[in-house]
């Protein structure tokens, strides 16, 4: 991680909240529960994208509950993992549809390439019980996170933050607006991607909103 990560995680470690966090982690470890993602890829998105290279912020809710599937980064998978999850098929579609030229590209479904290039991969929960979906819903990783959202709205600017889906669109109170480009549309999902997402055209907007503000735009 960078030194500003470094500090905030170390700093947060310290807070009561945390302190249960992690006893709760330690004592499903113990009971020899499997949890996702891998113990040194929990803090993936913070290692993969400094805090002064982000540009674009995508929200997810909680880490895929299948093996070989989570890796600290929302949406993605390992290159490893062959299969390409329906939700991230989606988001390749509109990509395509926004960007023809894109098409046959993606392989696989792993997204460090856009990590890279400073789109910040957040769940708002960043471990799960394998096959468990939801299973570390409010344990205390909600509060980290909003306070990472917070941060980033408050500490930096020129930011595209992608709510995708009611629960990601909730986080809109945690941003400034006047400092922020807020985009919302249904989740990629195929429950519901039919009802708005494709043709959201999210990913021109954020690369217009970019270079508008003099930013390198995103290579989707």
């Amino acid at each position: 991680m960078d030194n500003f990560w470094k500090t905030f995680v170390e700093t947060e470690r310290q807070k009561a909240y945390f302190k249960k966090l992690e006893a709760f982690l330690l004592q499903e470890k113990q009971e020899n529960k499997i949890i996702y993602p891998a113990s040194e890829d929990i803090f993936s998105v913070f290692k993969y994208t400094p805090f002064e290279k982000i540009k674009v912020v995508l929200i997810g809710q909680d880490p895929y509950h299948g093996e070989n599937q989570a890796h600290g980064l929302s949406f993605s998978v390992p290159k490893s993992q062959e299969k390409i999850p329906p939700s991230l098929q989606n988001i390749f579609k509109e990509i395509v549809h926004e960007f023809p030229h894109k098409k046959n590209l993606y392989t696989n479904g792993n997204l460090e390439y856009l990590a890279k290039q400073g789109v910040f991969l957040l769940n708002a929960i960043l471990t799960v019980e394998a096959g468990k979906a939801g299973s570390h819903q409010k344990k205390g990783w909600e509060i980290f996170t909003d306070t990472v959202i917070k941060t980033l709205s408050e500490k930096n600017k020129n930011i595209v933050f992608l709510l995708w889906g009611s629960f990601a669109q909730k986080k809109s109170i945690l941003i400034d607006e006047t400092k922020h480009c807020i985009l919302k549309a249904p989740h990629p999902s195929p429950l519901s991607a039919y009802r708005g997402f494709f043709g959201c055209n999210h990913f021109v907007q954020a690369n217009e909103y970019l270079r508008k503000n003099n930013i390198s735009e995103i290579d989707w």
